[in-house]
């Protein structure tokens, strides 16, 4: 019966030892942009690239919302999904007639440093 339990405490501790943060498998969190832009998350809640707080469309592994007019891509509705527990991917629609693409962007999840 000792052996027993001293096996279970063990395997308890080791599932406490590895267990990843809470929000690794939700879009909520802080993320960071290779050229320094920041952006937090947390619920339908954002605080975007240029620092305005609003609300957004929300789902546990993705979020939209329309870019505020303050700030480039001034209406366009970017979209976003997480790619792994660390990384999202934006999509931001091209504006306009012509050669306008798509802007897709790769963004890596960080301490808040807003």
């Amino acid at each position: 019966m000792e052996k027993r339990y001293f096996a279970l405490l063990a395997f308890g501790a080791m599932l406490t030892l590895t267990a990843a943060p809470a929000h690794a498998d939700a879009i909520d969190g802080h993320w960071c942009h290779e050229d320094g832009r920041r952006m937090s998350i947390e619920g339908s809640q954002l605080v975007t690239p240029g620092g305005t707080s609003m609300e957004g469309d929300y789902e546990r592994h993705g979020f939209a919302y329309v870019v505020p007019d303050t700030e480039p891509h001034a209406g366009a509705r970017v979209s976003m999904a997480m790619q792994s527990e660390d990384i999202i991917r934006l999509f931001i629609p091209g504006q306009g007639p012509g050669p306008n693409p798509a802007t897709i962007e790769t963004w890596q999840r960080c301490e808040l440093t807003m």
